[in-house]
């Protein structure tokens, strides 16, 4: 008995010794193609499906067919995958074609009649990233955003994204950079800076995001110039088991005032508008 239970052992510990090696892989936003990261199982491919909820839907600081109030509860299902393409000498996965499809469902609004009425918006975004180095991000994306409904026009979009992460010095900051051109759709060019400082309570991670961005050149839609916004709040996220996780966020978007009554009438035109999102995220 105690030599079979020897033998299980052995042909059962490589198994689990592969099951507790993490490896930390990107993720990129169909919004802003802004970079983040996220703890998987070793492995060459992964995938996470996301759903979340929001108070509205608000774009880069515009208006994103969803007005901030509780009358409709935008919600979007979001597909995410990440897959290893090249690793170093060590091991260490370094180059990753990733993507992100998110779907956002909303009760439709009078001027939405097309079918389906209610899915207003479908994001699609897919990159080439790299990490020279450890907790270094770059990627180079496109993104097509499209609106089943009919109520908003498909726009196509170019990035570079840069992302630092490491656990002192700048890298507890956590900046991220990016850089969009608008190749279909109103034109113009994006450029975004952030911070995004976290810190572990037992198993909770709490980050306190911290955006600024600019519109150029009309980016925003015709004849609006250079526009700029801001935002800042805070984000609780709390694993499940199973790789799962639950994330709260709310945040207060600030934008200047022309930006604010491009909004109008659909959009609020508050100098503040609150965003707040619940997320649960399950790997596949």
């Amino acid at each position: 008995m105690r030599a079979w239970l020897g033998a299980a052992s052995a042909l059962l510990a490589p198994v689990s010794a592969q099951a507790a090696e993490r490896q930390s892989v990107p993720v990129i936003d169909t919004e802003d193609a802004t970079l983040g990261t996220t703890q998987v199982p070793a492995g060459a491919f992964h995938g996470t499906l996301s759903l979340d909820i929001r108070n509205g839907d608000y774009a880069r600081g515009a208006y994103d067919d969803d007005d901030a109030d509780l009358s409709r509860l935008p919600v979007h299902v979001a597909v995410v995958f990440a897959g290893v393409l090249a690793r170093d000498a060590a091991g260490d996965a370094r180059l990753f074609l990733i993507g992100q499809s998110s779907n956002g469902f909303h009760a439709p609004s009078a001027d939405e009649r097309t079918r389906p009425r209610s899915w207003y918006e479908s994001n699609t975004i897919v990159a080439l990233a790299w990490q020279p180095a450890k907790g270094l991000t770059t990627a180079a994306a496109y993104s097509i955003k499209a609106s089943p409904n009919g109520i908003a026009g498909t726009t196509h979009e170019a990035s570079l994204s840069v992302r630092y992460a490491g656990g002192r010095g700048i890298g507890w900051w956590r900046p991220n950079l990016v850089v969009t051109r608008r190749t279909q759709g109103d034109g113009g060019v994006f450029t975004l800076v952030g911070l995004s400082p976290e810190v572990r309570l037992g198993e909770t991670t709490l980050s306190a995001p911290l955006v600024a961005g600019i519109g150029w050149s009309g980016f925003y839609g015709p004849d609006s110039g250079d526009r700029r916004y801001a935002s800042a709040g805070i984000s609780v996220q709390h694993p499940l088991g199973r790789a799962a996780s639950l994330r709260a966020e709310i945040l207060a978007i600030a934008r200047d005032q022309r930006l604010r009554r491009l909004d109008a009438p659909g959009g609020a035109t508050a100098p503040v508008v609150p965003l707040a999102t619940i997320a649960l995220s399950v790997p596949w």
